[in-house]
């Protein structure tokens, strides 16, 4: 049986990785963008101020800076 990848966002605040909200884990990397897409106001409510896709604890992409609502 094959292990599907695991994608989660990293969530920053002003000084680093925040403890709470905490990302899901995703099985692909469609549903991780699209979860951030539909979350990004309330995560920016809570204190995020970026957000960086990590696949298996791997840096991929651009991080993602989310605006204050």
């Amino acid at each position: 049986m094959a292990l599907r990848p695991q994608w989660e966002w990293q969530l920053d605040g002003a000084s680093g990785p925040l403890e709470r909200p905490v990302s899901p884990v995703f099985g692909n990397r469609y549903d991780a963008e699209q979860w951030l897409g539909e979350h990004w106001r309330a995560l920016a409510a809570q204190g995020v101020q970026v957000a960086t896709l990590r696949q298996e604890g791997v840096l991929v992409g651009q991080p993602v800076p989310l605006p204050a609502p």
